[in-house]
């Protein structure tokens, strides 16, 4: 979001301290957002955004369409995973390719698996198969063998579930991810227990080959793709060696 909003802002020649106050923010929040290092505004803050940006010069749809999308504010209805696997591009691939010999893949914002390298493959074995990442953790007996610190694991992604839905506002767009989820007990229990957390950028995760029963920590990171199609749809997820 922070290169659409800055262009904005420059191309109408207002100030971060002028668009900050009539928006209802602070100057180094604008800061923050421009720089990528805060997470996705409220809906609030992002209407207010653009009321004063359109005010001094028009907005387009598709500027409008482009604030709301990086910020996480979908209209209820996400990309489907056909349409976001069709949309990646050779280029893309060849990230995750050249990352090898550690993990990398690309995910949608409900965590369903969109591209892989063979790394990731092998890290998380089902995985492929199940096709999303938390109905994997949550559904697969695999998912125990690998996640040496399962119990604690489901208790922290529900938490960030819990956050990115509230972040988003589009608690439409998540339903159906909810309502498959809650077939599994392990879930309903992780998500009666509440709690809310933003995902960090950088977390560490230990894992385990279900085979050998080697143990090893790994980095994982994670960030929004925010060219294409689908902008800020698109999560890449690199696992790093500890």
């Amino acid at each position: 979001m922070g290169d659409l909003l800055r262009r904005l802002r420059d191309n109408r020649g207002v100030s971060r301290e002028r668009l900050a106050f009539n928006a209802g923010v602070s100057a180094s929040y604008i800061t923050h957002l421009e720089k990528g290092d805060r997470g996705n505004p409220t809906r609030e803050v992002v209407e207010a955004l653009t009321r004063y940006l359109h005010r001094l010069d028009p907005l387009s749809t598709e500027d409008r369409r482009q604030l709301g999308d990086l910020a996480g504010l979908g209209s209820g209805e996400l990309p489907s995973p056909s349409e976001l696997r069709a949309a990646i591009t050779p280029e893309m691939l060849r990230g995750l390719e050249l990352h090898s010999p550690n993990m990398a893949a690309l995910l949608d914002t409900r965590a369903n698996l969109l591209a892989s390298n063979d790394s990731w493959d092998a890290a998380f074995p089902g995985l492929t198969e199940d096709g999303n990442m938390l109905r994997w953790f949550f559904g697969n007996e695999l998912a125990t063998r690998v996640m040496v610190n399962w119990d604690a694991d489901a208790r922290r992604v529900t938490r960030w579930m819990r956050g990115l839905i509230g972040r988003s506002g589009n608690t439409d767009g998540f339903a159906d991810l909810i309502r498959d989820l809650g077939q599994f007990p392990k879930f309903r229990q992780a998500w009666s227990e509440g709690g809310v957390e933003f995902a960090p950028h950088v977390w560490a995760v230990q894992l385990r080959d279900p085979v050998t029963g080697l143990r090893r920590k790994v980095y994982a990171q994670h960030g929004r793709l925010d060219s294409g199609a689908y902008p800020g749809q698109l999560l890449t997820v690199l696992g790093l060696p500890a």
